[in-house]
């Protein structure tokens, strides 16, 4: 397994990534033959980066494919362009670095990592846990805090219900009143 990076190719990262998917699991030969005859940029830079990386490791280019092809973003170029009434616009001119690794395909097992193992230390375990090893019938931490959720939705429930009466025994003092004030102005009359 060999590999080539070339670095700071002023190609946008989005236009070599349509060329490098394509190549992906391809003999190496087949690959540089078929880049050839594309009519993209990233089509050259792509096929040197494949013949590097067959020659770093000294293979014949019938003999390998190509494991992975990677186009990452490289540095932005920013240039300015003037505009009317004395403004300027950016102007984004993107970098890309392109690897590519080759290899026999047996090799393309090996050539996917293992899951990290974690280098934060474990921490111990909740009271709760421990407790329910034990015996205990306390509720584990996940329950609790189900238990408060409910527990908040219960309170915000009670709350709108006080509510609630509080504004229906005003709006029947209000319609008290009123007929009230009516016979007061019959009265008067």
């Amino acid at each position: 397994m060999s590999r080539a990076l070339i670095k700071f190719i002023r190609l946008s990262p989005t236009k070599a990534r349509l060329i490098a998917r394509e190549i992906q699991g391809m003999n190496a030969e087949l690959a540089m033959a078929s880049l050839k005859f594309m009519p993209n940029k990233g089509a050259r830079y792509i096929a040197n980066a494949i013949s590097s990386a067959v020659a770093n490791g000294g293979f014949e280019a019938n003999e390998v494919e190509v494991l992975s092809c990677r186009v990452d973003a490289g540095g932005v170029l920013k240039r300015f362009q003037p505009r009317a009434r004395g403004s300027a616009s950016r102007i984004r001119k993107p970098t890309s670095h392109i690897l590519v690794v080759v290899g026999k395909a047996d090799e393309k097992a090996n050539l996917q990592k293992p899951a990290k193992a974690s280098t934060k230390p474990k921490k111990p375990e909740s009271k709760a846990v421990a407790n329910s090893a034990q015996g205990d019938t306390k509720p584990k931490q996940g329950v609790k805090n189900s238990t408060k959720a409910t527990n908040k939705a219960t309170t915000s429930e009670a709350k709108k219900a006080e509510k609630a009466p509080a504004k229906k025994s005003q709006s029947t003092a209000n319609s008290a009143k009123k007929p009230a004030q009516k016979s007061q102005t019959k009265k008067e009359s």
